[in-house]
């Protein structure tokens, strides 16, 4: 059957006293609903329709560009109340799977298995087995084992509160027949509320099957509702990506200290050492190195390439064999070649370290092109940037910049040129030649450092106009 997602997103979340609409707090960099509807698009949707209310505006804007269908739901009136606003864009050959956009880490496996069960005849429920189920609805089962009702926690009895399975909210069904049930649900209940859960004794009714699954871990069905259950979800986010990089042969110096935002790849032999953040999409290439405190976001690193501690790497593409860091920064369009060396409080931005070549101290390279085997010492500085335009150096193969020189673009500097130290560089360099610019160099006899002078000392001099080491005005 074709399968339309409704994801209930409407929570204002009172519980996490922020401005930030619950579905937008961030769970491992990304907002919590976009945890579900990535997980949704995985399942093969033919639709996925959001139900929003609380933050409006705010949480669409977030997800512009993203093909999902939008449902407001202006005042809250309980889930089945939520899902009934988003049935009228559903056809009625549809599979109805309903998600919660503060249910981040539920497993497309779970809800693949959930899918199976439901069809024409039958609807599908995710359940879970608590040992303290407080707040949960319960799932009742008949003395043959089959589900014939869910009793939220307000409403149910002694007996039934003994009851350890619980409801996760999660459903698939008909399209059909849940556009009949919902219509027939009543809010005669603790909460005044429409509950959607009051479809499975309605669906009993009907003759249909409930088909309960039972979740494989409780973290995947848990719900964010304040602070400490969304760093409880970020922690067992943690605990997961760790162990998928340890399944694929990653060695972690401490699988407890590493953060997995994003997607990452990883080659054989691959060592990551703690407090390493990696986001967006990774890859690191066989036998990578990454050392402590590393940032890691959109990058590419080549075989055998060792990440010293404390780099910060965003939208770079490193070769095979480099050497970045420590404390060095990759901005967006920075690309080492095999070979390269970035060293220390170097940065590149929108460069090109050519194979072989070396800046491994305290640098800035902007908008650069550097040839190979080129060695930029220490202090050297790209002017790239006048106020309003950004202006391009090439370096050309084989040239040695000294160190403390300032590059002021657009300049070049051609094939094996030498650079002399303390040198501002503004018309091009020729090939093969030594190229300086310094001021001459003065020194003063007599000169002494200046020495404080005393309150009655100073209260004088600024009477006069000047301080002591100031020449008199004409």
């Amino acid at each position: 059957m074709p399968l339309s997602i409704v994801i209930l997103a409407a929570g204002q979340g009172k519980r996490m006293r922020s401005d930030l609409p619950k579905v937008l707090q961030p769970l491992a960099g990304r907002p919590l609903l976009q945890h579900v509807v990535d997980c949704a698009r995985a399942l093969g949707a033919d639709a996925i329709h959001v139900v929003y209310g609380h933050g409006g505006e705010r949480v669409r804007a977030a997800f512009e560009g993203q093909e999902l269908g939008w449902t407001l739901q202006p005042e809250q009136h309980g889930t089945g109340h939520a899902v009934q606003q988003a049935m009228p864009a559903i056809p009625d050959d549809h599979l109805v799977l309903v998600l919660y956009g503060d249910v981040p880490l539920v497993q497309v496996a779970t809800l693949r298995d959930l899918l199976a069960r439901a069809g024409e005849r039958a609807l599908a429920l995710l359940s879970v087995r608590l040992d303290d189920p407080t707040g949960y609805g319960r799932v009742l089962r008949d003395k043959a084992g089959n589900v014939y009702r869910i009793v939220e926690q307000k409403d149910a009895n002694r007996k039934e509160l003994a009851v350890r399975e619980s409801n996760t909210g999660l459903m698939a069904a008909p399209a059909a027949a849940l556009r009949r049930w919902l219509a027939r649900l009543g809010n005669d209940n603790a909460q005044g509320e429409y509950y959607l859960t009051d479809v499975v004794t309605l669906a009993v009714r009907d003759g249909f099957r409930i088909e309960a699954v039972v979740a494989p871990t409780v973290a995947e069905v848990l719900g964010v509702n304040d602070r400490l259950q969304l760093a409880a979800l970020e922690a067992e986010y943690r605990r997961l990506q760790a162990r998928a990089l340890l399944e694929a042969g990653v060695t972690l110096a401490d699988p407890a200290r590493i953060d997995v935002r994003g997607r990452v790849v990883c080659g054989r032999d691959v060592a990551i050492d703690v407090n390493v953040v990696l986001e967006g999409e990774v890859a690191l290439g066989d036998r990578v190195v990454v050392g402590p405190g590393c940032v890691l976001r959109d990058v590419q690193v080549g075989a055998d390439t060792v990440l010293h501690p404390h780099s910060v790497l965003n939208g770079a593409v490193i070769g095979e064999r480099c050497s970045v860091g420590p404390f060095a920064r990759m901005r967006p369009g920075a690309r080492l070649l095999a070979d390269a060396h970035v060293g220390n409080f170097v940065e590149l931005k929108n460069a090109t370290l050519g194979a072989g070549s070396k800046a491994n101290h305290l640098s800035y390279l902007g908008d650069t092109t550097i040839g190979r085997k080129v060695n930029v010492g220490a202090g050297t500085i790209t002017c790239n940037y006048d106020g309003v335009n950004k202006w391009p150096t090439v370096i050309e193969d084989g040239a040695f910049i000294g160190s403390g020189t300032m590059l002021v673009a657009p300049v070049t500097v051609g094939r094996d040129a030498t650079i002399g130290a303390g040198s501002t560089i503004t018309r091009p360099v020729p090939r093969g030649t030594l190229t300086l610019e310094r001021s001459r160099q003065q020194t003063l006899a007599g000169w002494h450092r200046p020495v404080k002078a005393s309150d009655e000392e100073r209260e004088r001099h600024v009477a006069r106009g000047r301080l002591p080491d100031e020449p008199a005005k004409d």
